[in-house]
């Protein structure tokens, strides 16, 4: 009995190890979901806003999401430098470098640009191309040291101070960009035709100033001309300004120059096609369930007369819905050169901590059903290379051109509504002849 009594207490004592080991897994399991710090907190918040809007939702089995979120939340994360370390590096495997984390000074750059009020630094707007990674300008801002150097849409970056801009991402890289005017940044380029520079250029105090606009006026015509750089938040009510003081000057046509408008607020770009397109399609989205959901204008226009887009490979996201939207519905013609090709669309969020979550969640189709994404927007007319590097001046031979197609529009529309001369037939024939 004794011997039974000693072997039932070896079996307890077995068991009751067991159920401690068992207690001390779960709590060590369970503790990340009751004790987070604050940086895991942020951690997890990003996790959360990606897994409910990410475009491509296959991407996430092949990175295996769910492990990354669980191995981001065993670090220790104790200061907000770690938190943005951990995000980013849960964000790099979905290889898309719009999906990114913007720090709080980046983030406050960002929205101050979307503003459309003046930012300090070298004036280029950059992409990333999805299919390697490489930061690319889109285009130069004007009046911009960029500008000033010449510097071509379509460069790819390879080094920002000696730096890589592949390893920095697109947001890191915009940032070394940026600084105190009368500061300096030495950038390596290689140019469209394969040419290797390297450039010094001095940070300065840059206007973005969004919307432009003049009377082009000649011995017989009076055209609008008006540009537009990007799509900030105020460009629609600018826009409706311009024109209507172009409608009171009795311009017959409008020149719409969109060339190295970059895109930004996609609200921004829908309410300018309001300005003229009525109750037309203007872009279909396709979201990860693949619904498509076509986006009309509203009814009415502001500016309804005869009107031609120049576009060029500066042309990008919500810039290329606004020249699809036209081209498709036949409403202008475009001319001047390839778009750029950026057709997704992405999300822009607060976290708690006052940084800024960019996810893409959705990409866009024009009324046609033209997927541009990579692809970009070929023009009804292209004008010949190479293109001016001084958008909307006296030099600019593309708008040059573009006056001289506009002016052969209004002289076709004139010689059709031309009533058929009838000199030679008295009213009763003429009469006969029209009931005939």
């Amino acid at each position: 009995m004794p011997s039974t009594v000693k072997t039932l207490s070896k079996f307890l004592h077995k068991i009751l190890c067991a159920f401690l080991s068992f207690c001390m897994i779960f709590l060590v399991t369970a503790r990340p979901l009751y004790a987070l710090s604050d940086g895991q907190q942020l951690v997890l918040e990003a996790w959360n806003i990606v897994n409910e809007g990410f475009l491509n939702q296959e991407k996430f089995n092949e990175v295996q999401w769910k492990r990354l979120r669980k191995k981001a939340l065993e670090e220790e994360i104790t200061t907000s430098t770690e938190a943005y370390n951990a995000i980013e590096g849960m964000l790099a495997p979905l290889g898309d470098p719009y999906t990114r984390l913007l720090r709080p000074k980046d983030y406050a750059a960002m929205k101050e640009s979307n503003l459309g009020s003046e930012i300090n630094g070298v004036g280029l707007q950059l992409g990333a191309r999805n299919i390697d990674g490489k930061i690319v300008v889109i285009c130069p801002l004007e009046d911009s040291p960029a500008a000033d150097a010449e510097i071509l849409s379509g460069s790819i970056l390879i080094k920002v101070d000696n730096e890589s801009p592949q390893s920095l991402g697109l947001e890191a890289t915009a940032a070394k960009l940026r600084g105190e005017s009368g500061s300096k940044v030495i950038i390596e380029l290689e140019t469209p035709d394969g040419e290797q520079k390297e450039i010094n250029l001095e940070r300065r105090s840059v206007d973005l100033r969004p919307v432009r606009s003049k009377r082009i006026r000649n011995e017989l015509h009076t055209l609008g001309y008006l540009r537009i750089t990007q799509f900030s938040e105020g460009v629609p009510d600018q826009v409706r300004e311009a024109l209507a003081e172009l409608k009171e000057k009795g311009v017959e046509g409008l020149i719409l120059d969109l060339r190295n408008n970059s895109g930004g607020l996609v609200s921004s770009g829908l309410a300018v096609a309001d300005a003229f397109l009525s109750n037309q399609p203007v872009v279909e989205t396709k979201n990860r369930n693949e619904i498509s959901e076509p986006i009309p204008s509203n009814e009415g226009t502001f500016y309804d007369g005869p009107m031609v887009t120049l576009v060029n490979a500066g042309t990008a996201s919500a810039s290329e819905i606004l020249a699809g939207a036209l081209q498709d519905n036949s409403r202008s013609e475009l001319v001047g050169g390839k778009t750029f090709g950026k057709g997704l669309i992405q999300t822009l969020t607060n976290l708690s901590d006052g940084s800024g979550l960019a996810v893409t969640v959705a990409s866009y189709l024009t009324p046609a059903g033209r997927d541009i994404q990579n692809l970009g927007i070929e023009p009804d007319r292209y004008l010949e290379a190479p293109e001016p590097l001084n958008p909307g001046s006296n030099e600019d031979r593309w708008l040059q051109d573009a006056e001289l197609f506009m002016e052969a529009l209004l002289d076709r529309e004139e010689e059709e509504e031309e009533p058929i001369q009838t000199n030679d037939i008295n009213p009763e024939e003429k009469m006969i002849e029209t009931n005939t």
